[in-house]
């Protein structure tokens, strides 16, 4: 099989030297072509060419998101993204607490330890009390595109934005007029997906409403899972210069997990509510751009945590159920200029408040009715931020920044970075950079549960990356090579004491080191192919981090006919790790094919089909927690 694939992955790499010559590539070849000259926001702020930061950060636009036919993003980033991983667990949906997925990796620094940030149009999303992200509200309805920036953006997002962002853009209706859009699919194991979204401009005002549906029963017994969506955004043109804007989204899901096939559970079972809502003054001069934006998320977790049957005595059910408020409230604001040609300085101000409360409450016995275990705790980080970008002259570009950030309960933290871009001749970009990311310890860490530790430090490290990127043959032709190397300290780990429970201690240190590597090209009007690969060196292992990851595919379209497929293979995966020296260690490597289509019946109407793990491969992400084998989904998607 490993024969094969590389065969096919060769095939693939080395189809765009053999057919250099053919016809200039349409919009969909250039779409999945590495645009070197690209626009996004994540590295500085404001809208930057991507040519002039001196990280690395890859985009995946709106057309992509549409063509994973996917309900969340994740999956399309698992694809696309050299270096990150996301967790899975079945057909649909990723669930909290015991035995969730979605777990995110990126470099082997995990999201599930705060470690990697989302942002929904650069506002942190994490739950309040631990600190990670929530995998299943991040849905695809609400994204226009998604910028990942490899590595550390402590300077511009502070603490969790340690090992680097996933920067959620939002929709907007850019041209006057009215365009609705509906999709409903069916599949495997009882699953249904649906999605209507309406996106409308009329002179200043415009406005995106997008609402979902989707449910599934699993490939397991005790595995269902259904979540509710929305999102709604209206902005209003005060002038050519100043702009506002105002959105809600609300996510709400059920999830079961059934526990490991060797221990399975019963009634476990959780209820969230997430929500976010933001609101914001932007302007834009040409010589001068920035926004100063509110924003607050919450969330509602009902969990209960389940219990194993035994054979002897019987089920017996928890009596308490697991309970928790999160929120968050931030206040931003950014302002950029070019004092003098070549030249932009950012400033920037973050306010964050962040905490929650969470409870035992006893449903059964004695006890019902009262709650234990009580917390109810809030914390603030406060930061000032400068970055500094020169252009000197045509070929080099010099960035240097730093955030002064101040935790309530932690202290003070000092973080720079530092960079320099070459823009060579032929469409060649070499970037070198230095920044240091940085993670405050949750409230999770420090007060919730054993081995909670109130005296827990900051996490730290630094990391060091050098990049290499081309465009070709008018932009139908890219690749991009990139090798990096973190190096941590005070990571946060359990560490076992003598005669008493561990406690929580910055004792734990990273040294990552490793290889990206990617490349598109329009070989015709009607043909296209990509490919990335990652490499990855941990001198500690964590769960979710493949050492190889490699992605392969290919598009198809012509007249009404649009047909995608990709083989991506994993090696080295941790699905168990040594903890302090105790336990084993064990990894997984698969090879999965997905094959999507589409065919457009008529002007409103398009017919799809999507298919995944078309090989069948028997495979774990999660250990204890089987993959379902090949699935299938199908349905209609409609445009007025």
């Amino acid at each position: 099989m490993k024969k094969t694939l590389l065969a096919a992955v060769l095939s693939v790499c080395c189809a765009p030297f053999a057919a250099l010559s053919a016809e200039p590539a349409d919009s969909l070849s250039v779409r999945r072509t590495m645009n070197i000259d690209e626009v996004v926001v994540t590295g500085a702020r404001s809208a930057t060419d991507i040519r002039h930061l001196a990280m690395t950060v890859s985009v995946i636009d709106r057309a992509e998101i549409e063509q994973s036919l996917q309900p969340s993003l994740l999956p399309v980033l698992t694809e696309q993204v050299p270096g990150l991983f996301v967790t899975a667990r079945g057909i649909m949906g990723y669930g909290v607490s015991g035995g969730a997925a979605g777990g995110m990796s990126l470099r082997g620094l995990s999201g599930g330890s705060g470690r990697l940030m989302v942002l929904i149009d650069g506002h942190p999303q994490y739950m309040g009390l631990m600190g990670h992200p929530i995998a299943d509200a991040y849905q695809s309805l609400m994204a226009d595109k998604v910028e990942v920036l490899r590595g550390p953006a402590s300077v511009l997002y502070g603490s969790n934005a340690m090992g680097g962002v996933v920067n959620i853009v939002t929709r907007r209706m850019n041209r006057e007029g009215v365009k609705t859009d509906a999709m409903v699919g069916y599949g495997s194991y009882n699953t249904l997906q649906t999605e209507v979204s309406n996106l409308l401009r009329k002179g200043r005002f415009s406005s995106v409403v997008s609402a979902s549906y989707n449910r599934t029963d699993g490939h397991r017994d005790n595995m269902g899972f259904e979540q509710y969506g929305g999102y709604a955004k209206l902005g209003f043109d005060i002038s050519q210069e100043w702009r506002l804007r105002a959105d809600v989204d609300l996510t709400h899901f059920n999830a079961s997990q059934p526990g490991t096939v060797s221990a399975p559970l019963e009634d476990a079972d959780q209820r969230i509510t997430r929500g976010m809502t933001s609101f914001a003054v932007e302007n834009d001069y040409g010589a001068t751009s920035g926004a100063l934006s509110f924003f607050y998320n919450w969330g509602r977790h009902k969990i209960n945590d389940g219990y194993t049957v035994d054979p002897e005595d019987g089920d017996n059910p928890k009596e308490y159920l697991f309970r928790s408020h999160d929120r968050m409230l931030g206040i931003s604001w950014h302002q950029s200029a070019s004092l003098f040609a070549g030249n932009r300085l950012t400033a920037g101000f973050d306010w964050y408040r962040f905490g929650g409360d969470k409870a035992n409450r006893y449903v059964a016995g004695d006890r019902a009715g009262e709650a234990a275990d009580l917390v109810d705790k809030t914390m603030d980080e406060v930061a000032g931020y400068v970055d500094f970008r020169q252009n000197v002259g045509l070929w080099l570009t010099l960035d240097a920044g730093v955030r002064v950030d101040r935790h309530s309960h932690v202290g003070t933290e000092w973080v720079p970075q530092f960079g320099v871009s070459f823009h060579l001749p032929r469409g060649m970009e070499l970037k070198l950079s230095a920044a240091k990311g940085f993670r405050y310890p949750t409230l999770r860490e420090m007060y919730m549960f054993p081995p909670q530790n109130p005296d827990l430090r900051p996490e730290s490290m630094w990391s060091y990356e050098a990049a290499l990127s081309q465009r070709l043959l008018g932009g139908r032709f890219s690749y991009g090579v990139n090798i990096f190397y973190i190096d941590g300290e005070n990571l946060i780990v359990a560490v076992p004491r003598q005669g008493a429970t561990p406690l929580n201690m910055n004792t734990g240190e990273v040294n990552n080191a490793g290889v990206e590597l990617q490349a598109a090209f329009g070989i015709s009007k009607s043909w296209s192919v990509d490919a990335n690969y990652s490499f990855l060196h941990m001198e500690n292992p964590v769960l979710g981090a493949p050492e190889h990851k490699l992605y392969a595919g290919a598009t198809f379209s012509r007249g009404r006919w649009m047909i995608s497929t990709g083989v991506m293979y994993v090696d080295g995966l941790y699905t168990s790790v040594k903890t302090n020296g105790r336990g084993t260690e064990s990894t997984e490597n698969f090879v999965l094919w997905n094959l999507r289509g589409e065919f457009r019946a008529a002007g409103w109407l398009d017919v799809w089909v999507r298919g995944e793990n078309l090989l069948a491969q028997r495979y774990e992400i999660n250990a204890g927690y089987p993959m379902p084998r090949a699935t299938v989904m199908a349905g209609l998607g409609f445009s007025f």
